[in-house]
């Protein structure tokens, strides 16, 4: 993408969103004309509206949350039919395409977690910085159970999940040292009448869990982990990354951004198995035995070693970028190792998602 195209990428976007590692994002897309892209976490809109600045190309958008689509809408006029949005979730990304019928993609970006959206209005339930009720479901607006789809909420977990099961969650999703006594603190408080606002279930785990010495607040693990859980995150990450290798041309590239280790491991892990590095066998061996120890042919080349982070300029300008790693790849041309595992019916990425907790951040 020439410089001059990538000013207009970085002009001001419908909405005002700020992005995270756009350039670097953008960078690694590369939208050209005629080219077809998905932007499977669409929040804010910021990378669609990018992609569709930087190169006239088609655009398919996908969002879980109904006001994020609805404002979309609002904002795709001034595009001429080049932006389309879908309601559903990035997991069932190969599904929703295959319905639209641009079922082959040049390039897919995802920006994981909550949207800033979400986390700053406390009617969602996010924040345990702002009082609101306790709900987390990135799907729909916290007082509407019908919309919602019958998830559970954090305030239905928190009331009703056992000791053992919150300790679990609390442990695994938010990497909380003192899960068990966070748990306990729960279930303790919940017997006085149910735990229904954020500043409720904040304060209950500052009691138990002590300020860390840089400062982070610490009630931030326990309202990851439930998050996390409530929305089934890593397990639609894993299905994601799955379908984008079904979806993506050959030469096609993928482009994730996460903001906690736990999403981060999963890419890595992904990627690093899909590009034929994993620890089970040598690149530079010979090619028969290549072959046996990592199985099929590579669906992915790694774009850079390791992930990329945001500069110290974006980091200033926007302190949410801060935790923000960028992993990238390009498809190749061999088969899908899952061809024809579609959606819902990826049981065994599901149960993967939801474990991908072990490796490490490089």
């Amino acid at each position: 993408m020439s410089d001059q195209r990538y000013q207009g990428a970085s002009a001001p976007l419908p909405g005002g969103h700020t992005p995270v590692m756009l350039r670097e994002v953008m960078a690694v897309l590369a939208p050209r004309d005629g080219g077809i892209y998905l932007d499977g976490t669409f929040g804010g809109g910021s990378y669609s509206f990018a992609l569709l600045e930087a190169a006239n190309c088609r655009v398919w958008a996908i969002d879980r949350d109904p006001s994020a689509i609805a404002a979309g809408e609002a904002a795709s006029a001034r595009y001429d039919g080049r932006l389309s949005l879908l309601a559903g979730c990035f997991g069932d990304m190969d599904r929703l395409m295959s319905e639209s019928g641009d079922d082959v993609l040049d390039g897919i970006a995802l920006d994981l977690g909550v949207s800033s959206m979400q986390i700053d209005d406390p009617a969602r339930g996010f924040s345990f910085q702002a009082d609101g009720p306790l709900d987390m479901r990135m799907s729909a607006e916290a007082s509407s159970e019908e919309a919602a789809g019958g998830e559970l909420s954090a305030t239905q977990a928190v009331n009703s999940l056992s000791e053992a099961e919150l300790t679990d969650i609390i442990r695994r999703f938010g990497e909380e040292r003192r899960a068990r006594q966070v748990a306990r603190a729960i279930v303790t408080a919940r017997k006085a009448g149910p735990i229904e606002r954020t500043a409720q279930l904040a304060e209950i785990v500052r009691r138990v869990v002590r300020r860390s010495p840089d400062g982070i607040d610490p009630a931030t693990r326990t309202f990851q982990a439930l998050r996390i859980y409530v929305n089934d995150e890593l397990g639609e990450l894993n299905r994601g990354l799955r379908a984008a290798e079904r979806l993506l041309a050959p030469g096609g590239r993928l482009a994730v951004v996460s903001f906690h280790s736990l999403e981060d491991r999963a890419v890595k892990g992904f990627l690093m198995e899909r590009s034929g590095r994993t620890a089970g066998g040598s690149r530079h061996g010979p090619e028969s035995l290549r072959k046996e120890a990592v199985g099929p042919a590579p669906t992915f080349e790694l774009m850079h070693r390791g992930a990329q982070r945001p500069g110290q300029a974006e980091c200033a300008r926007n302190p949410r970028a801060r935790s923000a790693r960028l992993r990238a790849a390009r498809r190749t041309d061999a088969p899908a190792w899952d061809q024809g595992v579609r959606g819902d019916h990826d049981v065994r990425g599901d149960e993967q998602g939801r474990q991908a907790v072990a490796g490490d951040d490089a």
